[in-house]
């Protein structure tokens, strides 16, 4: 009886079910007893909160929970697999010619090949061969190397980014993935073959062209295609300051950290943010009419800090500067006209939330020359104070308004446009992993807020991550459509920021217990951070963007 029992595993479902497998059984089989009308659109599953494979094998007694790609973690691995089968596509028709896949844009990947000059033609071609690969359902491959063979495979390959950043990683293997005759390998796991990306399209876009997914939102539909020029151009900047900085990739990051990176690389990553913003104010002036500059940003951007080093290029440039929160034009709680978000509690991020036509007189009438007393808001108590203190603007004043909904045209719709100046900023991480991967702008603000809740607010890194999807949602809805209304866009990453980050981040990280629904990715940004040389924050000047979240920033005294 124990030998039998040895040999056997109880399987906890999702709906709380148990139920008795042999060891050695796959999930995905688990999966088609068990949901036989939807196991197909599964790509992945947890185990004991871990994340899995659906050709994984059952070893112990666990609980396991599937997901598909209208989830965030199941999104992930439906694009990594697809990133694959594009490489894949793109080495059958051009052989050596290497694609670059690195920049969120257009609701997709932004992509170019080596020496191959984009045009609908090709695309039809790629997209042909791709779907040839879906139609005869391949299986996705994970082996494991030594890591120097690893690493030997990848530069045969000609991944030689990729092979740089594992040079600087402490593990002894790595697993790479195979599908037919290549091999990559993408920083998470995978769906277990082709037949499960049906969905993708290429569209051209600038000197290349996008690559095309269902997203979290519609799992079952391409994206609208949304015009982003600006975000494009504002991409295409921080790549000239990579060049610049001589660091583009990780792995270049680490090797200028392992060759003790020099304050003069720091500070000149600081200038050229310090010279973009100077740029912005010369706009501001050439416009003549501006009294109003709107910030607007999503989380952990780091909007604050950019307004006070605005506010003093305008000073430099003989303006005083009237910094005002949109924060302090909320509505009163006991308000019956405050929105109601679908979860039944006060929508914080609405526009609605905002008193509009207050906020619109007030401003109207200090650009008059009208005396206005602002108002402050008290969160404790929820509502608007007045403190009897009266503002005037002056001929050279100009105001600096910050708040989520500065790009909306709707929180300003009586203010004359020419007054208006609007001011995206974001952190636009400006590395890459390798050749296949840029870093998530999403990580890096979700590092950011993570550091900065711990540090300023005392809350764990569980509490962090329980809101971040409620917060990703709000930007969804109400910063990320008005990114190119934006007059400028400014980016507030830093080259070097990721490895100060990491020393104040992974411990916070590992605090996560493992029982809680968010260790997975607690453990997936873990990883990420794994990859990442640290950096002690010596040499990070007071000004800096990076100071907002870690401390230290002389304007917060």
């Amino acid at each position: 009886m124990g030998e039998e029992m040895s040999m056997t595993a109880k399987i906890t479902l999702g709906d709380g079910t148990v139920k008795t497998y042999k060891k050695g059984i796959n999930f995905l089989e688990i999966a088609k007893e068990n949901y036989p009308e939807n196991y197909e659109s599964f790509v992945g599953l947890k185990v004991d909160n871990n994340f899995a494979e659906l050709h994984d094998v059952v070893k112990n007694d666990c609980k396991i929970e599937y997901f598909d790609s209208s989830t965030k973690d199941g999104n992930k691995y439906y694009v990594r697999g697809l990133k694959l089968l594009l490489y894949r596509a793109v080495r059958d028709l051009y052989g050596k010619n290497n694609i670059t896949m690195n920049l969120s844009i257009n609701k997709g990947i932004y992509c170019t090949i080596d020496g191959v000059k984009i045009t609908e033609s090709e695309l039809k071609k790629i997209t042909k061969r791709m779907q040839e690969v879906v139609d005869a359902d391949e299986p996705i491959e994970r082996e494991n190397y030594r890591k120097a063979d690893g690493i030997k495979k990848l530069e045969a390959a000609g991944l030689t980014k990729k092979a740089k950043l594992f040079k600087y990683k402490s593990a002894s293997n790595i697993n790479l993935y195979k599908l037919g005759w290549v091999y990559d390998y993408m920083y998470g796991f995978m769906v277990p073959s082709t037949g499960y990306l049906k969905l993708f399209k290429l569209t051209k876009f600038g000197d290349g062209f996008v690559l095309k997914y269902p997203d979290v939102f519609n799992a079952n539909d391409m994206p609208e295609d949304i015009e982003q020029k600006k975000l494009f151009n504002t991409f295409a900047q921080t790549d000239e300051w990579t060049k610049i900085l001589g660091i583009q990739t990780l792995g270049d990051l680490n090797e200028s950290i392992s060759n003790n990176m020099s304050k003069e690389t720091i500070l000149v990553a600081e200038a050229l943010q310090e010279k973009k913003i100077a740029e912005i104010v010369d706009k501001i002036e050439a416009k003549g009419t501006v009294k109003m500059a709107l910030i607007a940003g999503p989380s952990s951007s780091g909007k604050t800090t950019f307004a006070h080093r605005l506010a003093i290029q305008l000073q430099a440039a003989g303006r005083t500067p009237l910094v005002i929160s949109l924060d302090n034009y909320y509505k009163d709680h006991g308000d019956p006209t405050y929105p109601i978000g679908e979860d039944g509690k006060p929508d914080w991020e609405a526009l609605e939330a905002l008193e509009i036509e207050l906020f619109n007189k007030n401003m109207n009438d200090l650009m008059d020359g009208k005396e206005v007393e602002l108002p402050t808001y008290d969160f404790t108590t929820g509502s608007r104070v007045y403190s009897g203190k009266k503002t005037k603007l002056n001929k050279n004043d100009i105001m600096v308004i910050e708040g989520i909904h500065g790009l909306n045209e709707k929180l300003t719709h009586k203010i004359s446009k020419d007054k208006k100046f609007k001011i995206y900023v974001s952190a636009l991480t400006p590395l890459s992993l390798d050749e296949h991967n840029r870093i998530s702008t999403t990580d890096n603000r979700l590092l950011r807020r993570i550091v900065r809740d711990s540090k300023f607010r005392n809350y764990p890194a569980v509490r962090t991550l329980a809101v971040w999807d409620s917060v990703r949602l709000g930007e969804e809805k109400n910063i990320f459509p008005y990114q190119e209304e934006a007059d400028v866009m400014f980016n507030t990453a830093l080259v070097y920021e990721l490895p100060i980050l990491k020393h104040y981040a992974e411990p916070m990280l590992y605090g996560v217990p493992a029982d809680s629904p968010y260790y997975s990715e607690a453990k997936r940004l873990i990883k990420f951070l794994s990859y990442i040389m640290g950096l002690d924050s010596e040499f990070v000047p007071p000004n800096s963007l990076l100071r907002e979240f870690i401390g230290g920033s002389c304007f917060y005294c």
